[in-house]
């Protein structure tokens, strides 16, 4: 690790300086993990490792898809809803940021289902028939996207508990800039 830091140097590209900047923080978060007392970063890594393997796979390449889209149309509801304040501040639940990512896993699960079932299914048409690396490409993308909301709607000081890793790649404005745009960039230019 430090002969990758004597590397990088002040003149160093920033792309550069930035991936060894998350090398650095994914070595000292691996050296870190204690498996006696399991962490919510640990969670979170497990819970997209082992998503991404079998859930992702196992659903095809026009679910992930779907899915995807399910989750930017439910994303853009929770974000931009100004009731659920109100909804709120009326009830004695007084954790807004509960309340919206329970709202947001339930939209995304009521739009997922509606829209498997719809018309939408149907334009895929050779779409569908994906190869399996992009499948395991659409997979990373949906448990990404997935990840980074939801810990988007966390409020900062609980994300400043998070290990510095889990920080920078999924609710960071970097890490959420960049689950938000690569899958759309993935569906246009990844051909079946």
């Amino acid at each position: 690790m430090f002969l990758f830091q004597a590397v990088i140097t002040p003149n160093s590209n920033p792309l550069t300086a930035g991936a060894m900047s998350i090398a650095t923080d994914a070595a000292k978060f691996l050296q870190a993990i204690d498996w006696r007392v399991p962490s919510w970063d640990m969670f979170i890594v497990l819970f997209f490792m082992v998503t991404v393997f079998l859930y992702g796979i196992s659903l095809g390449r026009d679910r992930v898809i779907v899915i995807l889209i399910s989750i930017y149309m439910a994303m853009a509801v929770v974000s931009n809803a100004p009731f659920l304040g109100q909804a709120v501040s009326s009830t004695n639940i007084g954790q807004l940021f509960a309340f919206r990512i329970t709202t947001f896993i339930g939209l995304f699960v009521l739009l997922f289902f509606l829209m498997s079932r719809s018309a939408l299914m149907n334009t895929f048409g050779n779409l569908a028939a994906g190869r399996w690396w992009q499948v395991f490409i659409f997979s990373i993308f949906h448990v990404g996207l997935l990840v980074s909301v939801t810990l988007s709607f966390l409020p900062s000081d609980a994300i400043g508990h998070l290990a510095p890793l889990t920080q920078v790649l999924f609710a960071s404005q970097g890490g959420k800039f960049f689950w938000i745009v690569v899958p759309i960039a993935a569906m246009v230019t990844l051909k079946p």
